[in-house]
């Protein structure tokens, strides 16, 4: 089967308001991004910062560990079985979890300026987690597309990786431009397994990013004896989009965009000499904060868009579907 096809993406073009400086994608990177589905920026995070997201990883696993997988109220903290064991892999809801260095990174130029270069100036940070593989934790993640959506505008994941990822040790495998239409990810397993023609692997180090199009066919193939590896998600959409398609409205966004002061301040406290990011956004999107900074961390998604898993089924955009499936 292929992969690929032939329609060009319908991409939003990034505003013309975005301000071209360093932290901003060039016009050659955003080309390659809207070609392959993929962009890896090598050593985007800064030393400092990266040591306290290290840290705080540290202490985010520590904690999901000590609560354990039968404390109900850590709805945040996800457990599977592998290998006959319970293991931890995915932390949601960071900002909420005690660590500033998680806003510090939220509101970074080094992040806020790939969301505005791919979503335009009235971006919506819209999910954040962390998932990892533990060490000696080597499962497979299948193939799969994140989210299914109609393509109007660019939906995206920015990756901050915390450990080295190497070819050999279960690094991400990318199938470049399979992101501008919906695959069916069980049939791709099937007849290629993790060799399927044109797929790649993207070696990353410490500090590195890798942005990817949630639709872009993306997994990593089991392996023995890993090491740990912890990858950082901020997801991001254009306000635009999420009102004209949902799966959220507009008082979801709301909440949701009054993470930005939040992140923009302690971005400021934890890196006071370095380069500050120029929010602009709408002033009628912009959110009047209601000065308690707890209040404003975790925001509940409650519905989620669709992606495209073998293990769920295979679940492709249709326009009358209603893209809010709560179990995706």
């Amino acid at each position: 089967m292929s992969i690929t096809t032939p329609v060009a993406p319908t991409a939003t073009p990034p505003s013309a308001r975005v301000d071209a400086r360093d932290y901003h994608l060039t016009a050659e990177e955003i080309a390659q991004f809207d070609r392959d589905g993929y962009l890896v920026l090598k050593g985007r995070i800064p030393a400092p910062l990266l040591q306290r997201l290290r840290d705080a990883a540290d202490r985010w696993i520590a904690e999901g560990h000590a609560r354990g997988p039968a404390d109900e109220s850590a709805v945040d903290y996800q457990w599977a079985v592998r290998g006959g064991a319970q293991r931890l892999f995915r932390i949601d809801y960071l900002h909420s979890k005690g660590e500033d260095a998680s806003l510090e990174l939220l509101g970074s130029p080094a992040v806020l300026g790939i969301a505005e270069s791919l979503a335009g100036p009235n971006f919506v940070p819209t999910y954040e987690s962390m998932v990892f593989k533990d060490t000696g934790d080597g499962a497979a993640i299948d193939w799969h597309q994140d989210a299914v959506h109609p393509r109007t505008h660019r939906i995206f994941n920015i990756d901050v990786y915390l450990d080295a990822s190497r070819i050999g040790e279960g690094a991400l495998r990318v199938a470049p431009g399979s992101h501008l239409a919906p695959v069916d990810v069980c049939q791709l397993q099937e007849e290629y397994g993790w060799d399927a023609p044109g797929v790649i692997q993207v070696e990353l180090e410490p500090g590195d990013v890798l942005i990817h199009d949630v639709m872009v066919v993306h997994g990593s193939e089991a392996v023995t004896g890993n090491r740990l590896r912890r990858t950082i998600y901020y997801e991001f959409r254009a306000a635009e989009q999420i009102f004209a398609e949902g799966p959220w409205d507009a008082e979801w966004v709301d909440r949701r965009l009054r993470l930005l002061p939040v992140a923009l301040a302690r971005h400021d406290e934890g890196m006071p000499e370095a380069e500050r990011f120029a929010w602009n956004a709408d002033e009628s999107l912009r959110p009047v904060t209601r000065g308690d900074a707890d209040d404003e961390l975790r925001i509940a998604h409650g519905v989620h868009s669709p992606g495209s898993y073998c293990s769920a089924g295979s679940v492709p955009f249709r326009a009358e579907d209603d893209a809010s499936d709560p179990s995706a």
